[in-house]
């Protein structure tokens, strides 16, 4: 599924989120990483039709997302704890997003225990509301809610904050397998370079609302992002 931006901007104020043309290829895990306030969080969220652009549009295939709901059948997303349903206990919460994507009970659970390694024993079964659970968990939920039901398009924000080492690995090792699976297309949007570099296939510096590197990742890529960013803090 192909991500399109024509002619996108999106103003706050004296800050400006222009992007007028980019293209996420169908397949592509695109990493999009940029320091505070660079407008990573707002593109996501334009993307995801949260809020309205001030000119342009996105296109998830031929849909436009701001026009059309019909994208939401094959897309999954987290951006943070505002996509929890925090009087829910985990299995509650899974269940009814699998509703919403027509899955069964029995898929849900076949579906979840991929997840195995990455809940660590402390998801599932523990008896406990999702708003009980610590942020690294709850963090956990969101991820694996917008994983499970197989999406086409995959659109994550800082999916490896409040994670530690160990679970950031089999969190890489979840999205690689998704995307071959299903040749999901995956935007993600964080500040681990390191993480972001591993399995992303394409990674673009966001800028004061601009784009201003995009690169097909290599063995380079960490270096090339590194040296940008202390030249940047310089």
């Amino acid at each position: 599924m192909i991500l399109k931006v024509e002619n996108l901007k999106k103003r706050y104020g004296n800050f400006e989120l222009d992007i007028p043309d980019l293209q996420i290829e169908d397949g592509e895990i695109f990493g999009l990483v940029g320091n505070n306030g660079a407008g990573k969080t707002t593109f996501l969220r334009l993307c995801l039709d949260l809020i309205q652009a001030n000119e342009g549009k996105i296109l998830l295939g031929d849909i436009d997302v701001a026009k059309s709901e019909d994208w939401k059948k094959y897309t999954g997303s987290y951006l943070d704890e505002g996509f929890l349903i925090d009087f829910l206990t985990p299995e509650e919460y899974f269940e009814f997003v699998g509703s919403l994507y027509h899955i069964s009970a029995g898929q849900i659970e076949k579906s979840l225990s991929r997840f195995d390694d990455f809940f660590t024993g402390e998801i599932l079964g523990q008896r406990k509301y999702i708003r009980e659970m610590s942020t690294g968990n709850k963090h956990k939920i969101g991820i694996a809610a917008a994983m499970f039901i197989d999406p086409q398009v995959l659109i994550l924000d800082e999916p490896f904050a409040n994670l530690d080492p160990s679970s950031r690995k089999i969190l890489n090792n979840l999205l690689s397998n998704l995307n071959k699976r299903n040749n999901t297309t995956m935007l993600i949007s964080s500040h681990d370079l390191a993480n972001v570099t591993d399995v992303c296939t394409r990674v673009a510096i966001l800028e004061n609302g601009k784009i201003v590197g995009d690169i097909q990742a290599s063995d380079k890529t960490y270096d090339e992002l590194q040296k940008y960013f202390e030249t940047e803090s310089s």
